[in-house]
């Protein structure tokens, strides 16, 4: 990559704030910094700090826990690996968080050769922290790349990534019942190309964010309005990996139907304009009696991994689940409508409107939705026993 000022661009990711992280052998301890408060004093276990001792004081970021909502808070630090084509990704490094430099003929930046993954870590009532199936994020970014004619991390790489990135930012972790942490992994064809080509080089970069409700309703009943013109995905196409161009093509229907007041967009397929697909970063189920319905995954639907386990959850508390095409027409009969995804868990629908017709269903939180996203987020979040063996626990 050329080094010269010409030749370079500097994506802005927002400034670092220092803190020190025990077990890194990359990070020098940082002078502590003012945003510290003692009032937002946190008891947990100290196994990681020091282990003859049994409690420790770990102090949590000075900001607003609870005001949260579902946007980028500057951490700490970032976990940075790189690769060749061709090659394979060797141990990375954690850095201050920060901007990174890329230069202007960067894959990424020309051709869209990127993807990125979504996932979660929470605090538990015992200070300790527990990641929610991360392996299952490796192995979509594995199937991502592909695609994309990408080299990506192994599961292990991926997952050792994420632990480190989580533990030098845990003091960003939010207390239990206040949030939790967003963590985002990338990668992205940072080499230069001019001709349409794979990049030369390959950045896996994580970064992470406190975060509250991702719609501003919280755990409320949203409206979505059905798109029958404007398509998220396409037989053939990307739709079924996280690359980042499937979100660039629904911010243009997303921006009008909130123009109109509605939460989101729900879209048909492209062949019949009949079937639904999913919401614009949602998967969509449908509710009648004890049958709960969701469209199949067919290569223009991501497979979510909310969507994954709220399907095992369903099953396990006796909900017959049928993965299948589901017609739009389906929407007006239908008890309840839910949305799944990692930043919404669940989220209840309270009305669909399509074609200028508006189907209601009921007042306040279904009760189909509400059970199933009590079971999911206390087994997320620690409060009850994980016998799924879904979760990561970092001490």
């Amino acid at each position: 990559m050329e080094s010269s000022a010409a030749l370079t661009s500097s994506i802005r990711l927002t400034s670092s704030i220092c803190v020190s992280r025990h077990s890194s052998p990359f990070l020098s301890p940082p002078k502590r910094s003012p945003s510290f408060s003692l009032k937002n004093v946190l008891q947990a276990s100290s196994s990681s700090l020091r282990p003859s001792a049994t409690v420790s004081a770990i102090e949590l970021a000075d900001i607003d826990w609870d005001n949260l909502g579902f946007g980028l808070q500057p951490t700490d630090y970032m976990y940075f690996m790189k690769c060749d084509q061709g090659g394979t990704f060797t141990k990375g490094q954690l850095k201050r968080f920060g901007n990174i430099e890329l230069n202007p003929s960067a894959g990424v930046l020309n051709y869209g050769q990127g993807l990125f993954e979504g996932l979660k870590a929470y605090r538990k009532e015992d200070g300790n922290i527990l990641l929610f199936r991360p392996e299952e994020n490796a192995l979509r970014m594995k199937m991502g790349a592909e695609r994309m004619c990408m080299p990506s991390p192994s599961v292990e790489q991926f997952v050792e990534a994420v632990k480190d990135t989580v533990l030098a930012n845990k003091r960003w972790i939010p207390p239990q019942g206040k949030g939790s942490l967003y963590i985002r992994p990338l990668l992205m064809g940072s080499g230069a190309v001019l001709g349409l080509a794979p990049a030369p080089e390959y950045t896996f970069l994580i970064y992470v964010s406190p975060v509250g409700n991702y719609f501003k309703e919280g755990l409320a009943p949203i409206n979505l309005i059905v798109e029958s013109e404007l398509h998220r995905a396409t037989p053939g196409g990307t739709g079924g990996v996280k690359t980042i161009g499937n979100y660039a093509a629904v911010l243009k229907a997303q921006s009008a139907a909130k123009a109109k007041g509605y939460s989101d967009v729900l879209y048909l397929d492209c062949v019949h304009k009949r079937y639904l697909e999913e919401v614009s970063s949602c998967n969509i189920f449908v509710v009648k009696g004890n049958v709960i319905s969701t469209p199949s995954i067919k290569g223009t639907i991501l497979p979510g991994i909310t969507r994954k386990s709220i399907i095992d959850v369903a099953r396990s508390q006796g909900f017959e689940v049928e993965e299948r095409l589901v017609s739009v027409d389906e929407l007006v009969e239908a008890d309840e409508v839910f949305c799944t995804g990692t930043a919404v868990v669940v989220s209840p629908v309270g009305s669909v409107t399509y074609h200028g017709k508006k189907v209601s269903y009921g007042d306040g939180i279904g009760a189909v939705s509400q059970q199933l996203y009590t079971v999911l987020t206390r087994l997320q979040m620690g409060l009850a026993e994980d016998n799924m063996n879904w979760t990561v626990e970092l001490r």
